[in-house]
């Protein structure tokens, strides 16, 4: 009885303060927390100085400031009064990605704006609103009861959108203190949005760059070309290798580790929901285009359960900047995503060993080995699971659906093992039209709320 009383005080709460919760969102994204390099660390010092003190008004304890060297702040606080019940670990983070291009921006990044329903700004739904969703709920249920059914640890990261390359000393550092039972981590995505979902898989990747020189200075193109080559078409050569034209990727023995999907996730993924016209306007595709990729597969086999290949940059003089010259030098950064089963050390070294081989005419190439992420996949049963499923029911008012995730997220693998493989909930706020990443990102303020909601459920479940 208590129980039910207590869960109802605090939804009302939520309710009731959700328009003050949109505020303080609001504020938090005003913070250009920024951890890409050229950015200043002071903004994430001040990110850092606003999480800690928004998690002491939440009503959680020993708050504070966790530091690595030369690492964006971490920041921890917890909640430990509930005898004989879990520990849940919650993980969020506080950095954010560069704004974008200015132009792209219907209004300004770091200035947020409610439009028709949705916040617009930079890091509304990466990650601050997971941040807040818990720091809203927890607050809801302190304040109004006074108590948790549960214990809390809550870890908000400061370099998740640069890669988390201090997580492992990190978590040599203070795993003692972050020993949980069971873990939710908030920076994923929902099939759709009013879809509640649980993410169990994510896709690894490695990155390179290359670099083409064909001559020691740039010449003029009716003199000398002919003979001379210039670097960007030799460049061009080179990653036109990289496809078969069925789609699939040409490297060889690429495919060899991968581990598919169990017939009960093919069955599960059959199932979703999917149509074509609303996928192809949520991801941006001219008319004319049709989709990428290996056809045997489904489209979200392609996304969560094929690796995937693509050309994220290229150097070389902007049209406005060029004269008659062959180019002596180009350079191109190539991103792969792998799946279960793959390594991604061999995967690297397959990538990198593809692009330095047989250059064109002889052509100087060079090749920068870069990141080297593993991929993350669990089977999603158990009580945690089932716990997750039944409050998301609730506070959605739908069935959550299991799907898998073309990003990576780093840090999921080191911190469930660092903690004995303890379940891990992936259950975020992005949607497909939240442009994540992007410019004019964008949350929905419903699913945020109906996340809340979801979120206090889920602290009265039963995670073991």
């Amino acid at each position: 009885m208590e129980t039910s009383k207590n869960l109802e005080l605090a939804l009302k709460y939520l309710n009731k303060n959700f328009d003050r919760f949109v505020e303080e969102l609001s504020d938090y994204a005003k913070i250009p927390s920024v951890s890409a390099k050229g950015f200043p660390p002071e903004t994430l010092e001040a990110s850092a100085q606003w999480t800690a003190k928004r998690m002491e008004q939440s009503g959680l304890e020993n708050v504070e400031i966790l530091r690595v060297k030369k690492a964006p702040p971490y920041i921890y606080g917890d909640w430990l009064h509930a005898k004989d019940a879990p520990t849940l670990l919650l993980y969020a983070h506080h950095d954010v990605q560069p704004p974008g291009r200015p132009q792209k921006w219907l209004s300004k990044p770091f200035e947020p704006q409610v439009r028709q329903g949705r916040l617009y700004g930079r890091g509304v739904v990466d990650d601050k609103a997971g941040g807040m969703m818990h720091l809203a709920a927890l607050e809801a249920v302190l304040k109004t009861s006074g108590k948790l059914p549960l214990n809390i640890k809550f870890i908000v990261e400061g370099e998740e959108e640069t890669g988390s390359h201090h997580l492992s000393e990190f978590l040599k550092k203070y795993q003692k203190q972050l020993q949980s039972d069971v873990m939710i981590l908030t920076d994923t995505a929902n099939l759709q949005e009013g879809t509640p979902s649980i993410t169990y898989s994510l896709r690894g990747i490695v990155d390179a760059c290359i670099e083409v020189r064909t001559l020691d200075h740039p010449v003029h193109s009716g003199m000398w070309g002919g003979p001379g080559r210039d670097a960007l078409s030799v460049l061009i050569e080179i990653l036109a290798r990289l496809w078969k034209a069925n789609g699939q990727i040409a490297i060889e023995g690429i495919y060899q580790d991968i581990l598919p999907p169990s017939q009960e996730e093919k069955k599960a993924l059959a199932s979703l929901p999917f149509k074509e016209e609303s996928f192809r306007q949520q991801l941006g595709l001219v008319p004319s285009m049709a989709f990428s990729g290996e056809k045997d597969y489904s489209v979200y086999e392609r996304i969560w359960t094929r690796p995937t290949l693509s050309v994220l940059a290229i150097d070389a003089p902007r049209i406005q900047e060029t004269t008659n010259q062959l180019v002596e030098w180009a350079q191109a950064k190539v991103s792969m995503r792998i799946v279960h089963g793959m390594d991604p050390q061999k995967s690297l070294k397959q990538l990198c060993d593809f692009l330095a081989k047989d250059p064109p005419l002889g052509a100087q190439v060079t090749v920068h080995p870069g990141a080297a992420g593993e991929a993350w996949h669990t089977k999603p049963q158990g009580p945690a699971f089932e716990a997750a499923q039944r409050a998301l029911k609730k506070g959605y008012g739908q069935e959550a659906v299991l799907i898998g995730c073309g990003g990576s997220i780093p840090f999921v693998r080191p911190l469930t093992e660092a903690f004995g493989g303890i379940p891990a909930l992936l259950i975020g706020l992005e949607d497909p039209l939240c442009q994540a990443h992007g410019e004019n990102e964008s949350l929905s303020l419903s699913d945020w709320k109906k996340g809340m909601d979801s979120a206090v459920h889920l602290y009265f479940e039963k995670f073991v």
